[in-house]
């Protein structure tokens, strides 16, 4: 039987029926009211009223940006949205005739992930997405970990350097300043301000007034030394964290999604590269593979829904 999908980001809802292939069969989006909990509650009880118009469901999930408690009902903290302490599992339900599952977005993604995508072949799994900041999510024995408190792989607040940028999260020296599309950005700027193999990343500063993501995702791809070298840097602190995750997980599988992603192999060779050169007991123990995520922008819903429909099932 079906599922409902529903992904709640900052600036958009998306949403879906799925099928228990993870096929999306109907899908829907509209803008997320981010300063307004009343406001995300109506847009969602609209979108699934929307999305169950000619289609049975057993069950509705829901991924959201934020910290989820360990009863996937309460939302504590969301920083691009104002949900604090947010009882949204119980609001939803007074409104929505289904039984209804809430967790951490990252987790639906590497759900999806894990049962329809890149990791569907191995048992322990951990993903990392790469956007403008870096989530994760972890899979061990065909289980997805949510921790003692249900807050557990925010796996971008890994500290890599001790000290290091100051980070959203109040620490410093997260993977999340090293390893994100903000920070691929600040490594292109700083190539772009020493010239020499940053030129074109400076000419084309100077033509925009600024340098944005895509700009420079669009020079990696026509393999502009400039941009080539912020992203093998960029995969480098990425290979490190990784290293010292295996070190934790001991996982059979990274998965790496986000938009940053969308390089392919130029991303995978230097993640790989630096997690064998920072890997503890090198050569003792078999050694991951590395893969880029397969499901991209609909890893959310379908991984809401499968959530959903496994917590049904298990009632």
């Amino acid at each position: 039987m079906h599922a409902l999908g529903i992904d709640i980001g900052g600036t958009k809802i998306a949403g879906a029926v799925v099928s228990e292939s993870g096929e999306i069969i109907v899908e829907h989006r509209a803008p997320t009211p981010a300063n307004d909990p009343d406001a995300i509650l109506d847009a969602v009880v609209t979108m699934v009223q929307a999305l169950r118009d000619g289609h049975e469901v057993q069950a509705l999930g829901v991924a959201a940006a934020g910290f989820i408690d360990r009863t996937q009902s309460t939302i504590y903290y969301a920083p691009n949205i104002s949900w604090r302490n947010e009882p949204f599992r119980a609001r939803l339900q007074e409104r929505v005739n289904l039984d209804i599952t809430v967790d951490n977005d990252a987790n639906a993604a590497g759900w999806a992930e894990f049962r329809f995508g890149a990791g569907r072949h191995v048992r322990d799994m951990t993903m990392l997405t790469i956007g403008t900041g870096v989530g994760g999510a972890i899979v061990s024995q065909d289980r997805l970990f949510r921790g003692g408190f249900g807050a557990g792989a925010e796996l971008g607040h890994l500290r890599v350097v001790p000290g290091g940028l100051p980070c959203g999260c109040g620490a410093r020296g997260c993977i999340e300043q090293y390893g994100s599309g903000r920070a691929l950005l600040r490594m292109a700027n700083a190539i772009a301000d020493a010239g020499g193999i940053g030129r074109e990343l400076e000419r084309l500063r100077e033509s925009r007034g600024s340098l944005t993501g895509p700009d420079v995702a669009t020079l990696i791809l026509q393999g502009d030394r400039g941009a080539l070298q912020a992203l093998t840097e960029l995969g480098h602190w990425i290979g490190q964290a990784c290293a010292s995750l295996g070190a934790v997980l001991d996982p059979q599988l990274f998965v790496i999604g986000g938009g940053v992603a969308q390089a392919g192999s130029l991303l995978l060779d230097p993640i790989r590269e630096s997690y064998l050169e920072h890997l503890p007991a090198r050569g003792y123990h078999p050694e991951p593979e590395f893969a880029i995520a397969e499901l991209v922008n609909a890893a959310g819903v379908v991984g809401a829904a499968d959530l959903a429909r496994v917590h049904a099932s298990a009632l």
